[in-house]
């Protein structure tokens, strides 16, 4: 076990990556700290009152689900696909099924049908576990009818299996499987610029193992913190801050539910109302923040609040301070990694910076030659893999063999961002290396949106690119080509985003579509969307 990070130079001096042969999470930390009878795992709050519970029921639950499972016909190496919102039973459908050695592919509740299809049949999965809300969506997937077990939270529709009984049915003790530690657990969907989500396939030692990095020396935690981390349970982001960094360090999660919209105010009240000692949300939560009165904003057990998904901007961080007394530090990570670089509690932070790199990780600024940049030279942000690859970095690009000579070349994994270094050491962001859009914390790939607006028999041509905004960092805004005899109108601008919320998640619509009679291309015919949101950067700007 890890101690807390007291000086970032020793830590990265000292850090060594743990290689045991055998790990899995559920059994190894989960179960080690059920050991404890009254030792909190979390405090869920949902429309229907609150639930304290112990690290002992997430235990027991786990272990009778991997014995339902299994007497259901599945197997160790079987994809899961696991599609809830915030409720227990996405962390008991996560545990349980890591503990029969199977894969979960978490999946937000906004996936449409043909989302669906695509994960199941990429994924060649085996069962699906969803709430009684997403059952029809499942069902409309014409890839859900070879599925093995389709088991649902709530009441059970025709051929699906209910949560509960099944786990009724299940024996409730558990002899624990050894796991390799480097053998498949989880495997989340990427979005990218040129094709459908990549499938980042992660080990578990790379995730439920190395995140604990992320627990102790970013987020800081311990026994007796309540951590509450504002995230989907479909992102990446849950599995960093809402799963596998608290509960490493025995931390007490804080878990909001409801059907309604989570706004501001509400998250204001939720701070003033329970006891949170650390605070983690995308910077559009924080940018949100900002916009309310904080003059009464009060929260006396707050000691750390972070912020990672994309930069932050320093005037958000500067007022929040003003308001709180803590400054919002920054952390950097992909669906790819653990944290790989932050502002960590000793280190000064620099608004603006990502800050240094997480110990265990040699973090570069790289040419195209995989050349070391001296500091204040844009360039790729890369980790070093060779000779010795580090623990917290994904496995591979599950069955995509380009994307993997993509991004690992000269010994380094691209992350496909940019950025620099100063004099100091601090690194700083400077943008996507690929067109893939960040809004809101969602990464939403341009080819998505691009492949929904041209079904409509309205347009042509299609762009997606990114647009600033103040709020979410950027939005999607769609250049559009319209099919012979179609005019532009309000009523079309209308008329195609809806479009796009049907045939596609409903996040990645446009919330700015702007008609043109063609679209800049490369001479070899590419749509050249740098140079469309490079317009769109210098317009907003002088807007």
């Amino acid at each position: 076990m890890l101690a807390n990070m007291r000086d970032y130079d020793e830590t990265r001096r000292s850090f060594h990556w743990p290689r045991p042969k055998e790990f899995s999470f559920a059994v190894d930390v989960v179960d080690r700290w059920a050991k404890d009878p009254s030792l909190m795992a979390m405090r869920w709050v949902g429309d229907s009152g609150e639930r304290d519970l112990t690290f002992r029921h997430f235990s027991e639950r786990s272990d009778r689900l991997a014995n339902a499972l299994e007497s259901a016909g599945l197997r160790a190496g079987d994809r899961v696909l696991v599609m809830l919102p915030r409720v227990v039973e996405w962390w008991e459908s996560m545990l349980g099924l890591e503990k029969a050695r199977m894969v979960a592919m978490p999946g937000t509740t906004l996936l449409t049908p043909k989302d669906i299809d695509y994960r199941l049949e990429a994924a060649e999965a085996s069962a699906l576990i969803t709430d009684a809300a997403n059952t029809s969506k499942v069902d409309a997937a014409k890839n859900a009818r070879g599925l093995r077990a389709r088991i649902v939270i709530g009441a059970a529709p025709p051929g699906w299996t209910s949560y509960e009984s099944l786990l009724a049915g299940a024996a409730a003790k558990r002899t624990p499987i050894p796991t390799p530690a480097d053998e498949p657990s989880l495997l989340y969907f990427t979005s990218g610029t040129t094709g459908y989500p990549k499938m980042v396939l992660h080990t578990h030692a790379s995730i439920g193992l190395a995140h604990e990095v992320t627990g102790r020396f970013w987020l800081d935690l311990r026994p007796g913190d309540l951590h509450w981390n504002i995230s989907d349970t479909g992102w990446a982001k849950a599995a960093w801050s809402s799963l596998f960094g608290p509960w490493q360090c025995g931390a007490t999660l804080l878990v909001q539910y409801g059907t309604g919209k989570f706004a501001a105010p509400e998250i204001l009240r939720f701070l003033d109302t329970y006891p949170v000692t650390t605070l983690c949300g995308p910077p559009t939560v924080y940018r949100m923040l900002v916009q309310e009165d904080l003059s009464q904003v009060h929260c006396p057990t707050l000691r750390h609040c972070v912020a990672a998904g994309e930069p932050l901007n320093p005037e958000v961080i500067e007022t929040w301070r003003k308001a709180t007394g803590l400054t919002i530090r920054d952390g950097y990570g992909q669906t790819e990694t653990v944290i790989l670089c932050g502002n960590f509690p000793p280190v000064e932070v620099r608004l603006g910076s990502m800050g240094k790199p997480t110990p265990g990780f040699d973090l570069a600024i790289i040419d195209d030659a995989g050349e070391r940049l001296a500091a204040g030279k844009e360039g790729d942000i890369a980790i070093r893999v060779e000779p010795d690859r580090p623990l917290g970095l994904f496995k591979e690009y599950w069955k995509n063999p380009d994307a993997m000579a993509a991004s690992f070349r000269h010994g380094w994994y691209a992350t496909g961002d940019r950025g620099m270094t100063d004099a100091d050491g601090y690194f700083w962001f400077v943008g996507r290396a690929d067109d893939v859009i960040i809004s809101a914390g969602y990464r939403i790939g341009p080819f998505e949106v691009e492949s929904a607006l041209i079904e409509h028999p309205a347009v042509a041509e299609a762009a997606a690119v990114a647009s600033p905004d103040p709020v979410r960092g950027a939005i999607v805004k769609a250049f559009v080509v319209l099919a012979p005899g179609r005019s532009a109108s309000d009523a079309l601008v209308a008329e195609l985003q809806q479009h796009v919320k049907k045939v596609t998640a409903p996040y990645k619509y446009p919330r700015e579509i702007e008609f043109v009679t063609d679209l800049p291309k490369t001479i070899s015919g590419k749509i050249r969307r740098l140079e469309l949101r490079e317009r769109e950067e210098q317009r907003k700007k002088h807007a």
